[in-house]
């Protein structure tokens, strides 16, 4: 099952609105075959595996796999049907299907037919894989994932003279992994001009970018030049998100002569961040990793737009005439897991 998990995390990012699943066949104890699904429409990690392997399996083999096989005829058969017609008969589970009205029946139908199964192994692991595809197909709703770099005392700036990055090389790589992850990021206007991000994913696998939301409610950032969301070579990727009530014709032609998208919506102050998550499950975009400041972060929070959080909290004190970013918020207590990313402190889990 680890090795059917080192399969499944190949195409990191590159499956939605699909799971991540990795499959392997062993016979006589050892590995013959494998596979993992590589995108929406191709074929599932079972079938890639059972390709692989190329013959009739021997009566022993056993199919580890990551997640349920599917039993419904979606863009692809159901992989439960080439289980049976190859004639596994044993198969290892690492996570149930999400999906209440599926969760389980693909395992019964294996059964039904006299294959014998196997649950839970490494279940934890591989359920929390798909973090981004549970939550959509659970809740019907895209992912929001609030992403901060704080110090000790919850600030997100540093005091003058110590620089702008609050965490070290190992933080800053983990977060491009996370980019790479998600199918969307966003950032405030406030963010977008004082910073000037890009906003793509940067690493040994090269450069790639999500869609990039700048949410800017009364489009303060029309006219302005030199943002590289606006300029770079994927700015047909941005979207500025602001509210239609305020929006201006001579704004709204400037971002489309720049080739930059934008949603108008319809709302005000109060509900602009319901009204986006609502416009981002239309559009079937299923996650988004916000890389917030503290006004963003706090209204999140306050909002309950939230939906989870990574916290890298570096051993070091900021700017104290800045905002901490959870300022008279009430986060989880003992909800969110620990874990150390080079010298900072990651703090992750759901939030509410």
């Amino acid at each position: 099952m680890r090795r059917a998990l080192e399969l499944a995390r190949q195409a990191w990012g590159r499956t939605h609105p699909n799971p991540m699943v990795g499959a392997v066949i062993t016979e006589d104890g050892k590995i013959v075959a494998e596979g993992f699904h590589a995108g929406a429409g191709q074929p599932h990690a079972e079938v890639m595996a059972l390709r692989a392997l190329g013959r009739r399996p021997a009566p022993d083999a056993i199919l580890h796999v990551t997640l349920e096989p599917c039993c419904t005829h979606g863009r692809t058969p159901p992989c439960v049907g080439a289980i049976l017609a190859a004639g596994i008969r044993t198969v290892v589970v690492g996570a149930r299907d999400p999906n209440p009205a599926h969760a389980g029946h693909g395992l019964e139908l294996l059964r039904a037919k006299g294959v014998a199964v196997v649950e839970g192994v490494l279940g934890e692991e591989c359920a929390g894989l798909n973090l981004i595809f549970n939550h959509w197909i659970v809740q019907g709703s895209p992912l929001i994932a609030l992403k901060v770099a704080s110090t000790l005392d919850g600030k997100l700036t540093l005091p003058a003279g110590q620089g702008r990055a609050i965490t070290g090389p190992a933080a800053q790589a983990y977060v491009h992994r996370l980019r790479r992850l998600f199918p969307a990021i966003a950032v405030s206007a406030d963010t977008a001009l004082a910073d000037n991000p890009r906003l793509t994913a940067r690493g040994d696998e090269g450069e790639s970018c999500p869609v990039r939301f700048v949410l800017d409610r009364r489009f303060k950032t029309a006219g302005r030049t030199g943002l590289n969301l606006f300029q770079d070579a994927h700015r047909t990727r941005t979207i500025v998100v602001g509210l239609g009530a305020v929006a201006k014709k001579s704004d709204l032609a400037w971002y489309e002569a720049e080739g930059v998208k934008v949603w108008t919506l319809v709302g005000d102050d109060g509900s602009f961040l319901d009204v986006w998550v609502e416009r981002c499950a239309q559009e079937g975009i299923t996650g988004v990793l916000v890389e917030a400041g503290p006004r963003l972060a706090a209204a999140l929070l306050s909002a309950g737009t939230a939906d989870y959080l990574y916290a890298f909290v570096a051993p070091r004190t900021g700017d104290p005439s800045a905002p901490s970013w959870h300022e008279g918020m009430t986060l989880p207590q003992g909800g969110l897991g620990t874990s150390l990313v080079g010298s900072e402190a990651l703090y992750q889990g759901y939030l509410g």
